[in-house]
């Protein structure tokens, strides 16, 4: 009699630059660069985890999870936004359209940033711990109720 052992199921982590064209990731680590006190390893870092987040809240969207990262990521995730062109581009091919950005003015503390982070790592993508965690208590600047991405 021959026994079948299974090998446990692997997961599988995806990689934020399999989202993002190789010169638009290279563009947004120079911008970061430029803009912040930030060599490209933080640069990457912090991209890397804007991306997981964008491509996390576009496959959520409509779940009312209320997503939301913290001021450090949230760097990255603006400096994508603001290169307009790229940005469009990258919602169209991930999400079909454009996805908003709702801020508030208005810190929560509500756990937002962490849970963000579980779901985040829930999707498959890696977390980088410290850059959530250092945000965690000051929370997300992302309206209430909305997909705010």
């Amino acid at each position: 009699m021959t026994t079948t052992v299974e090998a446990p199921a692997q997961t599988v982590t995806r990689n934020p630059r399999d989202y993002v064209a190789p010169e638009v990731w290279d563009r947004q680590i120079l911008l970061l660069t430029r803009d912040h006190p930030w060599d490209t390893v933080m640069a990457e870092r912090c991209f890397g985890q804007a991306v997981a987040y964008l491509i996390t809240a576009m496959e959520k969207s409509g779940q009312g999870l209320g997503l939301g990262c913290g001021p450090l990521v949230d760097i990255a995730v603006h400096g994508f936004i603001l290169d307009t062109v790229n940005y469009r581009d990258f919602c169209e091919r991930h999400y079909g359209r454009y996805l908003e950005h709702v801020p508030e003015i208005e810190f929560k503390n509500d756990g937002t940033v962490t849970r963000t982070a579980h779901v985040i790592e829930a999707n498959g993508f890696r977390v980088d711990r410290p850059l959530w965690d250092r945000d965690a208590a000051k929370c997300s600047p992302c309206a209430h109720g909305s997909d705010c991405h």
